[in-house]
């Protein structure tokens, strides 16, 4: 594959510790950071539709609302991707359960929420988006493999891509095995071209061995799928830099920062 060059427009970041990437940033510098946040404002969406979305859409919802506002772009023109490794785990958990005991019971609205493609569903019905969407699932390499949807799919059509990743902690058995005990959730609005700002080269390697977690991140969050997009946000909170993310069992997505004046 040759190489791919979008430019970053806007970036969002949602976990209960950091509620932006200005936080991240800051964070990131070596500020220390005490405010927590319960939940993802998510004001894209209705307050009847908030009440009843499980916290994987509203994670997915804040992260993305964030990165659209940076670019200054509206919603309702932006081909989406959305990238999870589990979606949303405590709905799976509670399917299995009423499934195994008494099936006649269960939720309508909970078996709705419980499609990997929720999180892109509310998004494009709350933004009243009909440009091109799709969900991508590749486990820890969710990350990577979502970036390269979405820039493959900003070049091939010259038109800008919102990328959303994101998951939430697991509960009961599924949850025990994935391991994943906190919530973490960003976005990024990418675009073709040759215009002024950050721009990132994306190539492909034969090696999914990726860049290691920044220390100053590996603490606070290191077993979340999405979270593997740290190195890359970490080149974005610096201006510089370049990592190595999974995109697969057996390939890697090398990004470089470039800089044009």
């Amino acid at each position: 594959m040759n190489s791919l060059h979008v430019h970053v427009e806007g970036i969002g970041l949602w976990s209960p510790q950091l509620p932006g990437f200005d936080a991240f940033r800051r964070q990131f510098a070596g500020e220390t950071l005490t405010v927590s946040h319960a939940h993802p404002s998510a004001l894209a969406l209705s307050p009847n539709e908030r009440r009843r979305a499980p916290e994987s859409v509203l994670v997915a919802i804040e992260a993305a609302s964030q990165a659209v506002a940076a670019s200054g772009r509206t919603a309702d023109h932006l081909a989406c991707v959305f990238a999870s490794a589990y979606g949303d785990q405590a709905t799976t958990d509670y399917m299995c359960r009423v499934l195994a005991g008494i099936p006649t019971e269960l939720s309508p609205t909970r078996f709705h929420n419980s499609v990997h493609n929720a999180s892109a569903g509310y998004w494009t019905i709350a933004t009243g988006c009909r440009a091109p969407s799709s969900a991508v699932c590749a486990g820890n390499a969710s990350f990577g493999a979502g970036l390269l949807e979405a820039a493959v799919l900003a070049c091939a059509d010259h038109r800008p891509v919102l990328l959303v990743c994101s998951d939430t902690a697991g509960t009961g058995p599924l949850g025990e095995l994935i391991g994943c005990t906190r919530v973490f959730g960003c976005a990024l609005v990418l675009s073709p071209g040759t215009t002024t700002g950050i721009r990132l080269r994306l190539a492909m390697t034969t090696s999914p061995a990726r860049s290691p977690m920044p220390d100053e991140c590996r603490a606070w969050m290191h077993d979340n799928p999405a979270a593997e997009s740290l190195p890359l946000l970490a080149m974005l909170a610096t201006g510089h830099g370049d990592c190595v993310l999974a995109a697969s069992e057996h390939l890697g997505l090398r990004v470089e920062m470039e800089t044009n004046a």
